[in-house]
């Protein structure tokens, strides 16, 4: 998988402040959802399926954030003094970031609807240390292989600057790469595609059995904290996956320099890494606040 970090011109002048702020404020969004988690998870079920998708979706927040003052640095100082190898493994970064994120929203919300559908209270793994051999497997896969496998991937093509970092559209020149990426966006287009079904049915089934009794039951409220990471795939991940259809095309195509699409490619990738919030608003979205105001909302919504 290329990444496309850049196109094949310099980034205008007038985005680098914008990612610069942009960049900042995932950095301090998700240090703070990561802060607030941790509290919460103590409390929380480690043996419970979807507590252990969410203490590794803490893990892939966390690498990511620490690659993100690195960045920074570049944004500011238009300059890259960290080599070439390691600027891979940053690029690469944000793509993992994304991809393992998606991952374990999948797996958060498939368990939940099982529970739903099944009319199970809870899927949980038989010991605390099944769940920990479970996250182990998963974190030596990525380390080991998938990691090492696309960082190996990055400019192999195609000679790069080691002094201007994430350069390396070129290797969407090559057809075994576009099919790649293809068939990413087709699988996480159609996957959050049925995620949205699957939540936009389970939403009326609770209406049409719970009527105005709805906000008195703990399952809409699970289903609610279902509508974050739904909101997150919509918001974050969907459109640059939409505008990466486009980008594949005419980043393969064109030989040409073409601002617009260099311009729009760094916001849509950018965007993806305010997925760094969820953790934030899953904890808001458990608060005796947030239920206050979604029941006043409700009440307002039945006086009209």
């Amino acid at each position: 998988m290329a990444d496309h970090n850049s196109s094949s011109c310099n980034n205008p002048p007038a985005i680098t402040p914008h990612l610069t702020r942009l960049y900042f404020i995932v950095l301090f969004g998700g240090l703070v959802g990561i802060i607030s988690i941790l509290f919460l998870l103590v409390k929380m079920n480690t043996r419970s399926v979807t507590t252990t998708a969410v203490i590794n979706l803490v893990v892939v927040h966390s690498v990511f954030l620490l690659t993100v003052p690195f960045r920074l640095t570049y944004l500011i100082k238009h300059t890259w003094t960290f080599g070439l190898p390691f600027c891979k493994f940053v690029s690469a970064m944000l793509h993992i970031h994304m991809y393992l994120t998606f991952l374990f929203y999948v797996v958060i919300l498939a368990i939940r609807y099982l529970i739903f559908f099944k009319h199970k209270d809870k899927v949980e793994f038989y010991r605390k240390l099944h769940a920990v051999a479970a996250s182990t497997a998963l974190w030596l896969l990525v380390i080991i292989i998938v990691v090492p496998l696309v960082v190996s991937q990055y400019g192999i093509h195609e000679g790069y600057d080691k002094y201007h970092c994430f350069k390396f559209h070129k290797e969407l020149a090559y057809a075994y790469v576009q099919v790649i990426n293809y068939l990413i966006v087709i699988i996480v287009i159609v996957i959050a595609v049925i995620l949205l079904v699957l939540q936009s049915i389970i939403i009326v089934l609770m209406a049409r059995k719970l009527h105005h009794s709805l906000l008195s039951h703990q399952e809409f409220w699970a289903q609610l904290k279902n509508l974050l990471f739904i909101g997150v795939i919509l918001i974050c991940f969907l459109p640059y996956q939409f505008f990466r259809i486009y980008y594949l095309y005419t980043v393969a195509h064109s030989s040409d320099c073409n601002d617009n699409v260099a311009f729009y490619n760094e916001i849509f990738l950018s965007v993806t890494a305010i997925s760094c919030f969820d953790l934030l608003l899953f904890v808001l979205g458990g608060s005796h606040w947030f239920k206050q105001k979604i029941i006043d909302l409700w009440n307002c919504l039945l006086c009209r």
